[in-house]
Parts: C-alpha cells; structure tokens; sequence
C-alpha cells in the first residue's frame, strides 16, 4: 500500500485478471520457499512512524503534502489523513549498538520534521489516538490526494455492499457511531517495527512475535481516549479492526477471516503458510495492472499490503534483488516519547528473539485461541489484566512483565550481541514504566481525573511533556 497509484476505478476484468496473476505468483513463492531461494542473513530491524501535524490550536492541520514537498525527503511520507505522516528508518542488522542507531535515526528524522511543522506554524505529537480529535475531522475532504487512498475506501465499502461502518468500543465507557469512508483508519497512528527475518526460522519468530503482543500491548499502552471517551488502554487495535471492517470469502462484511485482525493461527511449517491464506481466503480489494512493476511478485506484495494482521509478514528485496522476510509488528502505538519508541521496540526484539529461540517451542505451550485472548484482553486493561502464560498458570501480566520477560528480553538482546550499556538502557525504561505502572494510556488517564475532561489541555499537555524529550514514566500530573 506504500505505492502510487494511476487509477481509482476498476473492472470486473481487472479483478479476473489480478486473481489469476495472484495465483501464479503465489505458486511461483512457494517454489521460492523449497528452493531456500529467500534470504537466510541476520536479523536486521526498522521502523515506521506515524505522527499527527496539529495547528496552533492543537486541531489536526491538513497540511501533509505541502509539509512533505517542502521538505523534500524520502523517508517522510503522506498517510491516509492530510493531519498525518509516517518517519521511515533505514534498516539495520540487530546488534551491537543498532538500537542506539536507530534512535540516532528517528531523533535526526523527527526533528526535520519538528522542525519544518515551525516553518508552517504547525506543531507535530506522536500519540496512539489523538485526545481532542472531533468526529468532524475525519471528513473525506481530509483524505490525502493520493489516489490509492481513495481507491482503498472505493472498494472497502464495494465489498461492504456500501453499508456504512458500525463502530461499537465497550470499554472503561462505551462508544457508539458509524462512518461511511475509511477515515477512521486515520485516528490510529502506530510505531511499526519491522524485524527481517532468516528463512529457516521465519516461522518460529512470526508465533514467537504474536506470543508477544499481550505483554507488549500492555507495558505499551499509549491510546485511552477517542471522541472525548476512555475506551480502552489501547484503543487503537478496536477501532482499526472495525475502520476496514471487510472480511474473506465467506461473507464480504462479517466472514470468518478479518482483514485486520490478530490472525488465525500460528504458522507451523512457514510463513508461506499466510501468503496462502492471503490468496485463497481474501478477495482483491486493489486489482491494479503491474506487468510492468519492475519488482517480482508485484499482485502478491499488493494484495498482502492490504491485509493488516497485527503482526504481518512482508515480503521483500534487497538493492541486489534477493527477497527477503519481515515481520512488521504493528500492535506499538505512536508515542508517547521518542526513547519510549525505541524502548518499545527493544522490549518486542528482545523478548521475541529468546522465545524463537527456546528449546522448547512456545506455540506448543500456549494455545493460539488462549494468546489471542491474552492480546486483547491486555489491549482493553493494560497492565493489570490477567494472562495465561506458557506455564498454563494465571499470571498478572505487570508482575509477569518485571519477574520473567524482561529479563527473557535481556537475554534475548545480549544473545544478539547488543551492547549492555543499550540493553540497560532501553529496557530499564520499560522496567520503570512497568514498575511505576505509568504507561502512555495511564498517564492520560491520571492526568484527567486529576484536571478533567479537556481534551485540548490533556493534548497540550503530552505536547509539552513530549518535548521535554523525557521518558512517559518520568512525566508529571
């Protein structure tokens, strides 16, 4: 979904046609996969970050391709609202001081950015959902110009037979509306991580990442408020599943498949196991002609870019051709610092480095059905859910976190061979965040109960308390 587009309309034959080429190059990447045709290097890591370009009255400022074209760099790209965009690293292998690099990076990137949103008179916070967004925002005149875009919001509703979306988030309150474009989408912003991956354990880090995702939703949390309602602590895995809620075959709306969603299962033999289920479950949402895409299996890189697991498999190419996996987790909320970022990622690379790893295989420990419940349970109550761990006992997921997986985590980097002053570091911040039970989400909710429900001076505030450069754990009420 990353690229341009040349037209926003399609064919029945267009889609006959796009089937059938999906079809073949799905066969032609399994013939990849039993040849060990893929890349079987290191780990190497990235990341993408989405942020929001607010006015001076903290209201969202449709200002994202005049942003983009006057500051002229390809790593800064549009997202799907004109208020957004996405800060894209450049990828590094896992090791030694690459997590330090890697904030080296964003920290150069953002303040570009931070910059350049001064030079319009614009502000830029990094935020799951932003607090003070009104529905009114999400307009389709808001929708950046690129065609894919509304191509995606085109088909989305073709599929939905042109029924509107039904939004309904039971959380600490309920929230209740329906929208009839895909703007929705455009309230959640995130810190994807990608993680390339060998071929030959590239199913074990896929089910070691999805064993992940409760622990790290909840330590993570940065998202408690939408439309003026705390939701849940990470209200954006919600509210994306039901924003392109578009399902497989089955049934267009409501099927068994999701095309957002935690998945189906684990993989167990390899990741080609997904990109079946992308081709024989899923119907194509974008059926662009790319016979003259000068990358191999362009339909299938498309049609996999417009399935959102939240932790998705990529499939992707080196400057010298050779195809490679990817994991990108996509369950990290934007925010609230540009070290918890990276603290973030370093916990998720950590922790699902040791369970690849492990002897004894975590998928065989933990029931897909039961990690799956995990993931939203910790999503909807943060720190204090309740879990059930690879033990198969009952664990309470903020002592878990500090008493197992963090020093699983650590030992997960310093078998990397990062550097301990990094793995001290970064994971020290989510110890203290842990510790001091002060997530993103947390502290928002802290701060409103002890100042109220204004939802412009809670935004100002994780403005101000963003720009002191400090981690979450250390900001003040």
């Amino acid at each position: 979904m990353g690229q341009e587009i040349d037209v926003s309309h399609f064919s029945d034959a267009d889609f006959a046609r796009f089937e059938q080429q999906l079809k073949t190059e799905t066969e032609q990447l399994q013939g990849w996969f039993k040849e060990g045709a893929l890349a079987n290097q290191p780990l190497k890591i990235g990341f993408e970050l989405e942020a929001w370009l607010l006015d001076n009255e903290l209201a969202p400022a449709a200002i994202n391709d005049t942003f983009i074209q006057q500051l002229n760099n390809p790593n800064i790209t549009p997202e799907l609202a004109r208020f957004n965009i996405e800060i894209n690293s450049q990828p590094l292998p896992l090791t030694q001081n690459s997590l330090s690099q890697l904030e080296q990076q964003l920290e150069h990137r953002w303040q570009q950015c931070h910059q350049q949103a001064r030079r319009m008179n614009a502000h830029l916070l990094m935020s799951g959902t932003l607090p003070n967004l009104q529905r009114s925002d999400l307009n389709p005149r808001n929708m950046s110009s690129l065609k894919r875009y509304h191509a995606l919001n085109e088909q989305v509703f073709h599929a939905r037979a042109e029924q509107p979306l039904q939004i309904d988030i039971q959380g600490h309150e309920r929230l209740q509306t329906q929208q009839s474009n895909v703007m929705l989408e455009a309230a959640t912003t995130s810190f994807q991580t990608h993680l390339q991956v060998p071929l030959t354990q590239a199913h074990r880090y896929y089910n070691a990442s999805i064993i992940a995702s409760a622990p790290l939703v909840a330590a993570c949390a940065n998202s408690p408020y939408l439309f003026g309602k705390q939701l849940w602590h990470e209200t954006r895995i919600p509210l994306f599943e039901q924003a392109i809620n578009v399902g497989g075959y089955a049934d267009a709306a409501h099927g068994p498949l999701h095309r957002v969603g935690f998945g189906s299962g684990f993989a167990y033999h390899s990741l080609m196991e997904c990109f079946t289920e992308n081709q024989q479950h899923f119907p194509v949402l974008l059926p662009l002609n790319l016979e003259d895409d000068p990358q191999p299996l362009p339909h299938l890189r498309l049609h996999n870019g417009t399935l959102w697991r939240w932790n998705r498999p990529l499939l992707g190419f080196d400057q010298q051709g050779v195809p490679h996996l990817r994991i990108e987790q996509r369950i990290l909320p934007s925010g609230p610092s540009l070290c918890d970022n990276i603290a973030n990622a370093a916990f998720y690379y950590g922790l699902t480095h040791y369970l690849s790893q492990h002897e004894t295989l975590p998928e065989s420990q933990l029931e897909f059905a039961r990690c799956r419940d995990n993931f939203y349970h910790a999503a909807r109550n943060g720190l204090q859910t309740q879990v059930v761990w690879l033990d198969g006992q009952h664990h309470n997921l903020r002592r878990l976190i500090l008493d197992e997986l963090l020093p699983l985590a650590r030992q997960g980097l310093f078998d990397l061979n990062l550097h301990q002053r990094d793995i001290s570091h970064y994971l020290g911040i989510i110890e203290a965040r842990v510790e001091n039970q002060q997530t993103g989400a947390v502290w928002q909710q802290n701060y409103v109960q002890r100042h109220g429900r204004d939802m412009q001076r809670l935004t100002r505030a994780c403005l101000s308390r963003q720009n002191q450069a400090k981690p979450v754990h250390l900001w003040s009420l």
